[in-house]
């Protein structure tokens, strides 16, 4: 039996089975374990609450007591520094990693007025918005994927920028008026991915996740996520990351677009390397962007 820890959100949940069925079609015994983070019960900014790690610390605990076999979380969520005793046992394929946009009437980004009140509890989405110069009202939310909505239905707010990865996951896509273009706006690093976590030293458990791995996956997301240590942010920082593994003349290889917002706007660059060495891709990047800031 494979004890699966997740978050109680209806996302959580809903990526936990994904990660369950595909475990189960292997012939694995599967039990959900449900877990209450900090993240779920503060409704506060995530910056004043601690940012990167408050959806996973409580997951993680269970993991290194032994109450849980593995953790699927939202990687977005995950610190980039390790935590001892913990590896990431397969990172499976990605959703769509694109922002995208929940408006009043059926709305565009473009079509939205000056002055319409746009949520989001992101400061990457926040600066990336502002630099586009529409003229939107910004607002800061919190909550799930129906109370966000719900903010549009009920008329509070003209429009919600969400995952679209979310959407996608909880079968609600209908809802989506426009999903952005990262040349508007880049998503988190790792968006659209998930981690699924386990104990480094658990040989069974390992094998059981290892056919859910995708490798070309992998290698995005390890470019993204350190070109977010590099810049030493947390996973609230207004930084944009997205990478790929594409063919080149050679073979495969990995491009990296990324985005820094500073004060006066945004910084965006790009790079590309082998995808052998994500990692000094995502270095590489983020000292372009450091240093041009």
């Amino acid at each position: 039996m494979i004890r699966l820890g997740t978050r109680r959100s209806a996302l959580a949940t809903a990526q936990a089975n994904h990660v369950a069925d595909r475990l189960r079609a292997n012939g694995h015994e599967v039990e959900l374990v449900l877990i209450t983070t900090t993240g779920d019960t503060n409704r506060a900014p995530l910056e004043q609450i601690g940012g990167t790690g408050v959806f996973v610390s409580a997951l993680r605990d269970a993991l290194l007591a032994g109450e849980i076999d593995i953790a699927v979380h939202s990687l977005k969520d995950l610190p980039t520094a390790p935590e001892a005793g913990l590896t990431l046992g397969a990172i499976p394929q990605r959703e769509d990693p694109r922002d995208v946009l929940v408006a009043r009437d059926g709305l565009s980004l473009g079509e939205l007025p000056t002055g319409a009140l746009v949520g989001t509890g992101s400061p990457r989405r926040v600066a990336q918005l502002e630099a586009l110069g529409m003229g939107l009202e910004l607002t800061g939310i919190r909550g799930n994927v129906d109370t966000r909505i719900a903010m549009v239905t009920d008329g509070k707010l003209d429009a919600v920028v969400l995952a679209r990865a979310g959407l996608a996951r909880l079968g609600r896509l209908s809802e989506v008026t426009e999903t952005l273009d990262p040349i508007q706006v880049l998503p988190a690093p790792g968006q659209g991915a998930l981690g699924i976590e386990c104990r480094d030293d658990d040989d069974a458990v390992l094998k059981a996740l290892a056919p859910l791995e995708d490798p070309a996956v992998r290698v995005a997301v390890t470019a993204e996520r350190q070109l977010l240590a590099t810049l030493e942010a947390g996973c609230t920082a207004p930084v944009g990351a997205l990478a790929e593994v594409v063919e080149g003349e050679d073979g495969p290889e990995l491009w990296l677009r990324g985005a820094l917002g500073q004060e006066g706007g945004v910084r965006r660059l790009s790079a590309n390397g082998s995808v052998d060495d994500p990692r000094a891709v995502g270095r590489a990047l983020a000292q372009d962007l450091l240093e041009q800031t």
